[in-house]
Formats: structure tokens, sequence, C-alpha cells
């Protein structure tokens, strides 16, 4: 036995020192979350850079007004519909953790509505000695009295789960309480959830999250949840959930193997029976019996052909006995893709983006037969639909544009939009202009971006000059009216840009797998083109042209400024990817892997080691002086991509700004006062390289 032992020992230390001498990484120590040495360099390189862009001129008063408009009293205050009740999370300067509270609507549509608190969390922080922050509830239908609460340890993915009573408004004592992790569990019943956690050696996916949902029964310990599905270590993750219905209840599994594919499986009488639809399309919810699947890719089936971006409806009873017969109640134009769905008692809604501007459909489906009407909206800027309910055909939308403050509508069972509540006007919109202009990006395809200019603006390529972007998961990023933006910057005189890049989805599927994985460089050179014609146009210049994005935004911040750091005068990067080499490696990388290539395959030299920015700085070449930010308590993109870039920079002797929130998560801030300090570090620093 001992040979054998001395062998495996001496095989996995050659293997280690193996994988160590091809690693020269020597910021590797920065990945230590926690560890004494990196979070002292965090502390002090955090506390030097900070105290030089505190000290722009502008940043007290930004700070200032920021911290105003984060915990005013007169924001909307967001609902969700629970039975007769409208519960709603608000912060402010007095409840920085937050308030849980609730109403009823005719309280909420008055000026001044009367709320009753149900959970109290800087009391509850106080009480138990956390730094909680809230993530929200699931409640149980159809009474609504007891949730599943979400509770973050200042503020990461990972969270404890605890069963509440909000009739006595106490966690219930040997109710459902789950340990920290990144966890998935919803209601069945009032004595059983769906539950997918951390259960021991093997549970979890190599992206950190549940491989197997198990049903558990109130009053067993876990130990005894009984295994309901079991994914691939592959995966990203495997979960199940509950659609309850006006008629009737459906328990749904699903597995996703990676982002934007997955196998989706109803349970029918304790079996499970995998849904026969693409693997990239996606059931959108049971309405009227009636199965929503919007889809990705082109679905042959049955002789017909229906389109990339649609939106199918087939009665489940048929689907489920084999026919395929659907009825096409979206199918997309050139310019116009789908956006979200949503339903009430009689009436299915659902949100389209024409030309990046929104527009809302109301469809009713009796005897058979789907009638669609528009909802008239105010303008021709964004459209949300808010919480609704199956209970009745109350609804709530929101509108916006860069000009417009957000403004809360709401529809009583089918009259006229009716606005309820709106946010003050914070910045002087007088003599402002927005304008859609079009790039042409390097291999021709036109990129359209919104410009937000200030009263006076000229284009004498003089004006300090942000330009935004995201470029990736199908996100779209949409006309909003910015309270911050057009306080901090575009009333002080500064122009915002908003570029709606390859990678978003914003023209629907299709526009984001324009830049996936081997066509992911296209991203950079939208942004990139972008920038050129802001130049073009002499709407600025290199020198005054700053850029700016968060998560895979700080991927394609960082991937431009080290591509073109001719370009840019100021780079502002929040919580970004950076390391491609080895971000599948950190925390929940390994699930995007679809989005960006495997860097463990030939992808990394076919593609990926072209655009990772890490590994592509230049030691001769003059970046500007970036900032990079990120939370030790992110545990979605690991803080080792900002520290190492930052660290790296410095030895290179290249100007550099750092910021590291000791909370926060990915949202990069808990509260309202961290994100008003946050974003008031981000405007004076664009102040001071770009004016």
């Amino acid at each position: 036995m001992r040979p054998a032992f001395l062998l495996v020992f001496l095989l996995a230390l050659l293997t280690a020192s193996a994988a160590l001498a091809t690693d020269d990484d020597p910021y590797l120590w920065l990945e230590d979350v926690e560890g004494e040495k990196a979070l002292e360099w965090v502390k002090d390189r955090s506390a030097k850079d900070t105290a030089e862009i505190e000290a722009v001129p502008e940043f007290a008063e930004i700070h200032a007004e920021l911290l105003d408009i984060f915990n005013s009293r007169d924001r909307i205050p967001g609902v969700g519909v629970r039975g007769a009740w409208l519960y709603n999370f608000w912060q402010d300067a007095e409840h920085p953790h937050g308030l849980w509270r609730r109403t009823f609507l005719d309280q909420y549509v008055q000026a001044e509505p009367v709320w009753e608190t149900v959970l109290d969390i800087d009391a509850l922080c106080e009480a138990e000695g956390e730094n909680w922050v809230w993530k929200g509830s699931t409640p149980l239908y159809p009474d609504y009295r007891y949730c599943l609460l979400n509770l973050s340890r200042g503020g990461g993915d990972a969270t404890v789960v605890r069963e509440f009573d909000c009739v006595s408004k106490t966690f219930v004592e040997d109710g459902f309480v789950v340990p920290e992790a990144k966890s998935r569990v919803s209601w069945k019943d009032h004595d059983t959830v769906w539950i997918g956690t951390d259960f021991g050696e093997g549970s979890l996916t190599d992206s950190g999250y549940p491989r197997i949902v198990k049903e558990w029964k109130r009053g067993t310990p876990i130990e005894e949840a009984v295994t309901i599905f079991e994914g691939e270590q592959t995966d990203v993750s495997v979960g199940a959930y509950s659609m309850d219905t006006p008629e009737g209840r459906w328990d749904m599994v699903y597995q996703t193997p990676e982002f934007f594919r997955g196998s989706y499986f109803v349970v029918l009488d304790g079996r499970v029976v995998k849904l026969d639809i693409p693997d990239d399309a996606s059931p959108n919810g049971i309405f009227k019996n009636q199965m929503l699947i919007s889809l990705r890719s082109d679905w042959h089936v049955d002789g017909a052909v229906y389109l990339q971006d649609s939106l199918l409806a087939i009665p489940m009873d048929e689907f489920l006995a084999g026919k395929r017969v659907f009825r096409v109640l979206f199918e997309p134009e050139e310019r116009v893709s789908l956006g979200g769905v949503s339903t009430t008692r009689d009436y299915l809604l659902m949100t389209t983006l024409d030309n990046v501007r929104g527009r809302l459909y109301k469809y009713s489906f009796e005897g058979g037969t789907w009638e669609k009407s528009e909802v008239e909206l105010p303008g021709l800027g964004t459209v949300g639909v808010g919480s609704t309910s199956d209970d009745n055909n109350d609804f709530f939308f929101t509108y916006t544009d860069y000009l417009t403050p957000s403004s809360l509508y709401l529809v009583r069972d089918g009259q006229p939009a009716e606005k309820i509540k709106t946010t003050p006007e914070w910045f002087d919109t007088a003599g402002m202009k927005v304008e859609q202009f079009e790039a042409a990006s390097k291999d021709g395809t036109m990129i359209p971006y919104f410009v937000f200019t200030p009263a006076g603006f000229t284009a004498n390529g003089q004006n300090p000059t942000m330009l935004y972007g995201y470029g990736g998961f199908e996100v779209s990023l949409k006309p909003r009216y910015s309270a911050t933006t057009g306080k901090a910057w575009v009333e002080r005189g500064g122009v915002y840009v908003l570029a709606n890049i390859r990678g978003g989805g914003e023209f629907g599927p299709k526009w984001h797998q324009g830049a996936v994985q081997e066509n992911h460089q296209n991203a950079f050179d939208d942004f990139i083109a972008v920038g050129e014609d802001l130049i073009a146009r002499n709407i600025t210049t290199p020198e005054h042209l700053g850029i700016v994005g968060g998560s895979n935004g700080g991927l394609l911040v960082g991937a431009c400024m080290v591509q073109r750091p001719d370009l840019f005068g100021a780079v502002v990067c929040q919580v970004p990817l950076l390391d491609m080499k080895r971000y599948n490696k950190l925390l929940a990388g390994a699930s995007w892997m679809a989005e960006y290539g495997n860097p463990d395959t030939e992808d990394w030299d076919n593609f990926m080691s072209a655009w990772s920015p890490y590994q592509n700085v230049d030691p001769d070449a003059d970046y500007p002086k970036a900032l990079f930010y990120t939370s030790t308590r992110d545990d979605r993109v690991h803080p080792g991509h900002a520290r190492k870039m930052v660290a790296k920079l410095t030895d290179l002797d290249k100007p550099v700004y750092y910021y590291e929130n000791t909370e926060g998560g990915h949202g990069m801030a808990s509260n309202p006062t961290q994100r008003a300090y946050m974003w008031a570090l981000t405007y004076a620093y664009l102040w001071k390289m770009l004016r």
C-alpha cells in the first residue's frame, strides 16, 4: 500500500508543479479574495486613489446631489402584487438596509400612501449582528401569507433562505431554512419546497450553482429531501419551480447546460417528462392553458417554419399529445424584436422594441380566438410592465425616455391607462436634445446609438463625452430618464451616448449571436466605431471622450482601452471580466463559456487570446488613466480581475485609479449612500479627465 500511495502522491506533485510552471502570472495572490496581503493592498490602493478623486472640485457637489437623489422619498416605490396587498422594498438615509413594507391599491395611488412595515432589515441586522442585504422574497400562492426570504451577507449572490410569516411578521419557528449558498428554492405547496443547494460534495456545478434538485418536506431534515433530477457537473445549473395559474398548477424542472440553451421538463404523475422544444427555445409561461414559447432560432417542425424571435402559443394538452400546430403571436421584423411577456387573469401582455423604442400590446384569448390591441404610450421611449396578478386584470407599466421622468401608469381591468406616480424632474431639460445616429462597424454593420446633448451644445469637438455600452448576454440598453446622468453630467455640459452594439438583444437573438464566442470582437469593433463616429461628427475628440461599462461592459471597455488607447481620454471599468484565460476558473465564470468561449481549448488560440484585456496589455502603449472598481463581496465576477489588471498596469508604470467597495456584491453597492459615493467618484473622475 505504501509504495502505491507514494506513487500517487508524487504524480500529484508533478501535476501541480507542471500547472504552476505554465502559469507565469505574478498577480495570482490578488485572487485570494479575503487574504490578508490582498486586502491590505486593496485598502491602501483604494484609500490613496479615492482621495485624489475626491479632491476634484466637482466631487463634493455631485456627491451631495446624488445623496439627495438616491435617498429621495419622491422615488417611485415599485411594488409586487400579492392578492390584495402591494409589497415594496424601500431604502433611504434612515433605513440603509431597508424596509419591507406593504399597502393596498387604494392607498398606493395616493400621493402619500400609508405603509405597513412587515420587516425592518436594519433592526434585523442589529438584533442578529449580521450585515444583511435584501435579495428578495418568494411568496406562497394563493394566500401569500408565507414567504421564503433571501438574505445576503454583504450583498453577494449567495444567500441564506428563511421562511417568514407575513401575518405574524416573524420568521417561522422550525420553518424552512437553507444555509448560505447560491441556492434555488421555491414553493411547491405549503409543506413542500423545491430545492437545489450545496448538499455536499458533487452537488454543485463547475459554475457553483445547484446540480441536483430535490423535493423537501416540512418538518424533515434536509438530508431526507428526495432527489427529483440530477444535471451534469458541467451544467450551469438545474432547478424546479411550480407555475400556479387560475386553471391549475404545473410543476416544472429545468436543466441549463449553458446560457441560452437548456431542457425543460414537466412533472406528470411523478414522472419528469421532457418538453419537446428546441434547446435554445424558452417556455414563457402558461396562459389559459396555452403554453407560450419564444424562439432563439428558426424552428422547422411538422412542415412549418417558425422564425427566430417569434412568440408561439399552443394548448398544453395538445402539445403533450404530440401536436405541433402553433399560433404565432409575434413575428420579428428587421429592427423589431420581442421584449417581455407577462399575464393578468385575462390578458397576455407583450412588449416589443421597434428600433430600440418600446411598444406595449395586450392579448385576450376566448373561445379559441386571440385578440390583439396596442396600449397607447406617452412617447417613443421605453416601456416596462410592472407587477401583475392572475387574480385580476389590473396591471402597472412604466414609461421613460431621456427627457421624461419615469412615470408609473395603472390600467384597471381594460380601462385607459392612468398616470399615478412620477419621479421628480431632477435636472433642467430646457435646451437639451436627444438624437439617434448610426455608425458603420468594421464589417459594415450599422450600429445605432443615442446622443443626449446639453443646452447650448455645439459640435465643436470640445465636448466632454461619456460613451456607455454593454454588448452581451442579449441585454438590451434602452432610453431612460437617469437623474444621476442628467444632473451630474449633462446639466453640467457633458454629452451622454448610449451604444446599442451587437451582443445585446435590441434586435433579437441574431443581434446577440453576432458577438458570441468567435464573433465577440464584433462588440469591441462596434463600440470603437461609435467612438470614431462621434469624432467624425465633431461631437468630441479622443481627449474628451470617455467610456464606461460594468461586468460584461467592463470587459468591453477594458478591451477597447487596450486595443485603441489613442481613441479615449478616460475609462471607467466596473466589476469587470479582464483575465479571460482564467475567468472560467473564478466563481461563476464557467457558466459564461457559451458567451465567450472556453480558454482551455483551441478557443484561446483561435480567438480569445486576441482580445483578452489582461493578456494584451502593451508595456509600450500610452493608456488613459483608467478608473477600475469592484467589490470584495462580488461572488459572481471575481474581484481578482480588476485587482490584477490594476497591479499589472501599475508595475508597468501606467497611471491608473482603483476603488474596491468591501461590500455590495456584483451590484457594487448595497445601499443608497454607497451608490451615491460610487457614482460621484465616477462623474468626478470623468470631469477631471475629459474637460
